[in-house]
């Protein structure tokens, strides 16, 4: 049994921990690897975030005892990092602080690296610019969860750097009921967090005119869209029930801006999409080029008009809505369940640890 040190960001609430380490627990202990997880920030802070809210005392809290984890892991084989053990703290610290003979691995959902080699603060990129590639050059292993990530850990000197897409667990999306079942109209939906539902806002000349046609409504999972003045209706996410909402969509969309930060996105909303048999519409950036079949899972699009022309078609033709969610739920089945990655995830670590 292999012990090994999982410093995530957030606790189960925040998705990138959740789906990058947490559900793949039961998974790695069936092989022999026993992890310990230990978040940085609560689930108070995760909640106030959604908020636009910062508590300076929770941040100084999670900081000081992340610093403490990192002083006393020589019990553990290796130290499986999500993306930085201190966020916005120099290399050097870090480096200070992950001492000793334990190997570490660094895994990556986002760009975030982008965070500050692109800051328009002139203060945070000298500072801070370097640091992730000088962490993916230490790094006995680099986790990218798509090639836009991959490449620029290759490109920063990381000796090993392995693609493993983010994924769900095909046990957690089974059909059921969604909560409206005597809907009339089909549902567009959407589903993610204040922080990325600014992307929606561009198309909502789009969601308007679908609507007042009597064509579809929209909903979206995990915002407040009516403060945000979406047209759509908007549905509390837990993780609990986020399956059971997003079968209630008829089709899931995805659009993004095409800037640096978003092309190293790994594309799970869509993801989601797919396993519960949804057709979807995305953005032509980055991973969704990969995820996104177009014409056979969904559709592409760039432009208002091409948006608009997609959201057309699929509302209008039920039998073509079916034909691409089968064809999704499938490329989920073969390529973005943790059924898939997770024998490459352990096989991986237990490569890295050498034990």
């Amino acid at each position: 049994m292999i012990k090994i040190l999982a410093l995530t960001r957030y606790s189960r609430r925040g998705a990138s921990s959740r789906l990058r380490f947490n559900q793949y627990e039961p998974l790695l202990l069936a092989d022999g690897i026993n992890v310990k997880v230990k978040h940085l920030f609560s689930d108070c802070y995760v909640q106030a975030l959604q908020q636009n809210s910062k508590n300076i005392f929770e941040v100084l809290s999670a900081y000081s005892s992340r610093v403490k984890v990192l002083l006393f892991n020589q019990k553990f084989d290796l130290i499986w990092i999500e993306k930085e053990a201190l966020p916005w703290l120099p290399y050097w610290l870090e480096k200070i602080l992950i001492r000793g003979n334990v190997p570490y691995v660094l895994d990556y959902d986002d760009a975030v690296f982008h965070y500050y080699d692109h800051s328009a603060n002139s203060f945070v990129k000298g500072l801070l610019a370097k640091k992730h590639p000088q962490l993916m050059v230490g790094a006995s292993l680099v986790i990218a969860g798509n090639k836009y990530i991959a490449d620029f850990a290759r490109k920063s000197g990381a000796k090993n750097v392995k693609i493993v897409p983010t994924a769900i667990d095909l046990d957690r999306y089974v059909e059921t009921l969604p909560f409206n079942i005597d809907k009339k109209l089909p549902c567009i939906g959407w589903i993610g967090q204040n922080s990325t539902a600014n992307y929606l806002l561009p198309y909502k000349p789009v969601f308007e005119q679908l609507i007042s046609e009597n064509l579809a409504y929209f909903s979206a999972i995990g915002i407040d869209s009516h403060t945000l003045g979406l047209p759509m209706s908007p549905i509390t996410w837990t993780e609990q029930t986020e399956v059971k909402s997003i079968f209630g969509f008829d089709v899931g969309i995805m659009p993004l801006e095409d800037g640096p930060f978003e092309r190293g996105k790994c594309g799970y909303k869509l993801i989601q999409y797919m396993a519960c048999g949804l057709p979807v519409v995305a953005s032509p950036v980055g991973v969704n080029c990969e995820i996104v079949e177009h014409g056979v899972t969904g559709f592409l699009a760039s432009t208002l008009d091409e948006w608009e022309q997609a959201l057309r078609v699929l509302v209008s033709d039920s039998n073509l809505r079916k034909r691409m969610g089968q064809a999704g739920r499938q490329k989920v089945e073969k390529e973005y369940c943790i059924q898939k990655t997770g024998p490459i995830l352990s096989r991986l670590l237990l490569e890295v640890a050498k034990v």
